[in-house]
């Protein structure tokens, strides 16, 4: 994060993306490799000068489908304590997709380099 705030402007934003990238290395832990501590989660974050972040997040297993995990919003699944890390993603990111049959996650925060401007006297 000290390395994401490097480039982009802090206006909160950041909150956002720590959380998503927690999220989402959870998810590659726990979800992907199946907590086995033999497997690794490859990490690749982009910061471009205007405050872009790109993330992707990748782990060693056999993926899964998208489309077929429940909405946490939904009546039914609102008293889980689980199940909500990919809705919290593509919540608090602006773009978030699924590769590689869903072992890899790639995550992308606009800039934020207006905000900055706005915030000038």
């Amino acid at each position: 994060m000290r390395f994401i705030l490097k480039f982009r402007n802090a206006d909160g934003s950041e909150t956002d993306i720590e959380m998503a990238l927690h999220e989402a290395l959870v998810n590659a832990v726990m979800h992907g490799n199946g907590e086995n501590s033999c497997k690794r989660v490859y990490v690749t974050c982009r910061c471009y000068v205007d405050g872009e972040v790109s993330i992707t997040v990748r782990d060693e297993g056999h993926g899964f489908n998208s489309e077929t995990i429940p909405d946490p919003t939904s009546p039914e699944n609102r008293m889980f304590t689980h199940g909500r890390g990919i809705y919290l993603m593509k919540t608090l990111m602006d773009e978030v997709s699924f590769e590689e049959g869903g072992a890899v996650v790639m995550m992308r925060k606009k800039s934020n380099a207006s905000s900055a401007e706005q915030r000038k006297p």
